[in-house]
C-alpha cells in the first residue's frame, strides 16, 4: 500500500512538475547522448550535481542521491528511485529515506520533483518541483551544504 502511495506521489508530482517546466531555446545540452548531462545545476536554494556514478540533488536544506547516469527517455524525461535526507542542516538526522525523482531536461533547464517515502512518520513528502540551470552554482542561502557526499 506505501508503494502505491509513493508512486500515485510521484506520479503526481511528475505531471506537476511536467506542467511547470518552462521551454528554453535548445542550445545543444538536450538531448546529450541520452543521458543527463553531467556537472553542476543550481538555482536559489536547489542544487544538482551529476557525476558518472552518483547525481546529489539538494532542496532547501535537504540532499538525497540517485545512482548516475541518469537516463532520458526522447522527451528528455527521467524517473529514478534512490535515497534522501529529510533533515540535513544544520546537523544530518535520521537514516536516508526510499525515494523517486522525476524529471525533464529541456536546454540547459532542469524541472524536478522528488516523492520521498518517509518511513519513520509514515507519509509521502512532496519536493519541488524545482527549476535548476546548468552551469549555475546553487545558491544556497539558508543551508549551504551543496556538495557531494566524499568529495
Amino acid at each position: 500500500m506505501r508503494i502505491q502511495r509513493l508512486r500515485a506521489a510521484t506520479a503526481g508530482v511528475a505531471i506537476l512538475a511536467a506542467g511547470l517546466a518552462t521551454a528554453t531555446c535548445d542550445d545543444g545540452l538536450f538531448p546529450n547522448d541520452g543521458e543527463l548531462p553531467l556537472g553542476t545545476w543550481g538555482a536559489a536554494d536547489a542544487g544538482v550535481i551529476a557525476t558518472d556514478s552518483l547525481t546529489h540533488v539538494h532542496v532547501g536544506c535537504t540532499y538525497g542521491d540517485m545512482p548516475g547516469p541518469i537516463a532520458l527517455d526522447a522527451s528528455g524525461r527521467f524517473t529514478v528511485d534512490g535515497t534522501y535526507l529529510l533533515q540535513a542542516y544544520p546537523v544530518a538526522v535520521g537514516p536516508p529515506l526510499p525515494a523517486q525523482f522525476s524529471g525533464q531536461v529541456r536546454g540547459r533547464v532542469l524541472t524536478l520533483a522528488i516523492a520521498v517515502n518517509d518511513t519513520v512518520n509514515n507519509m509521502i513528502v512532496a519536493l519541488g518541483p524545482v527549476e535548476v540551470t546548468f552551469g549555475r552554482e546553487p545558491d544556497m542561502v539558508q543551508c549551504p551544504i551543496c556538495a557531494v557526499p566524499g568529495m
